[in-house]
């Protein structure tokens, strides 16, 4: 069968990472707000404050890997001494491209590699609504690893450097999201796999998302009555499972599209409608457009002759 979560991150295309080296001492406290990327830290040395929005706060060691790809908005701060509340910490970047975080005339106390990268997918915003807001994963060395691979390649100019880098990106995203000791409490994707009774349901719909599932089978599926399940699974993955099931093929349909691997007509099958038709109309309610304008919006002349196979 396949991986939900796998499915997931490569249809998210991370892509242009950015990681630096930052050093910080005495009070501190910065501010993230880059609502269309995903954040990770490295904790090198020290320890520091994560405060997601709307979340409790988390205290990071040395060791600790933590990963925001879906939060509003974020502090990170030292744990003492305290900044006042309401002041903030602006970084300086020297001309190695390291970050010194605190007053310069205090000893470095807290040393960390961290880094961002966006997302190329045309449906990112749905895709990382199905992750955690957090996931902090708590001395596994193999996600440091990851973290110093992906910040050596960004840095290189390597052949292929771009195709690297994003399975590197996606393999760390990966690697963060099923060690998580924290992954937080929303609703989402990541919830649902670890639902033993959801777990099997999720996986055979991202397996065969072109088949005609109901939720009678899927309830089979996860042993129990249709009611318990559509209730069980709007809680845990915070939509009912028909809708997940349209969104998901919906995903599946604009990814092909942009792709230009299949017709119109060979990606409605694939998703599972029984004709052309009946998916532009599915498709034109879920994305605003129909399938021959999207592809022509997103590709302008080139994309001609692909509209009339």
């Amino acid at each position: 069968m396949s991986d939900p979560l796998s499915q997931a991150i490569s249809l998210l295309r991370p892509r242009a990472p950015f990681s630096k080296l930052v050093q910080a001492s005495g009070a501190w406290r910065v501010r993230r707000e880059e609502l269309d990327k995903a954040y990770y830290c490295l904790m090198l040395d020290g320890q520091a404050r994560l405060e997601v929005d709307g979340k409790p706060p988390v205290e990071l060691r040395r060791g600790d890997f933590v990963l925001v790809p879906a939060a509003p908005g974020f502090f990170m701060s030292s744990i003492q001494p305290i900044l006042p509340v309401g002041r903030e910490s602006s970084p300086r970047i020297g001309p190695d491209g390291m970050a010194r975080i605190g007053p310069e005339e205090a000893p470095v106390d807290v040393q960390a590699l961290v880094g961002y990268c966006s997302f190329d997918a045309p449906d990112a915003e749905l895709l990382v609504s199905l992750l955690p807001d957090i996931a902090v994963v708590r001395g596994e060395a193999r996600l440091g690893e990851l973290a110093r691979l992906v910040r050596d390649e960004a840095r290189a100019e390597r052949p292929a450097k771009d195709v690297v880098l994003e399975h590197l990106l996606q393999v760390l995203l990966i690697e963060a999201l099923r060690s998580a000791t924290d992954a937080g409490d929303m609703p989402g994707l990541l919830r649902g796999l670890g639902d033993e009774r959801l777990a099997g349901p999720l996986r055979a719909i991202h397996a065969e998302p072109a088949r005609a599932w109901s939720v009678a089978e899927l309830a089979r599926r996860a042993g129990l009555s249709r009611s318990s399940f559509f209730t069980r699974f709007n809680r845990v993955v915070g939509m009912p499972p028909m809708e997940y099931l349209q969104r998901w093929r919906m995903t599946l349909a604009r990814s092909m599209l942009n792709s230009k691997a299949n017709s119109i007509a060979e990606t409605a099958i694939k998703v599972g409608y029984g004709s052309t038709s009946a998916f532009s109309t599915a498709f034109s309610r879920y994305a605003g457009v129909s399938p021959a304008r999207y592809i022509r919006e997103k590709g302008g002349k080139e994309n001609q002759a692909f509209l009339q196979t």
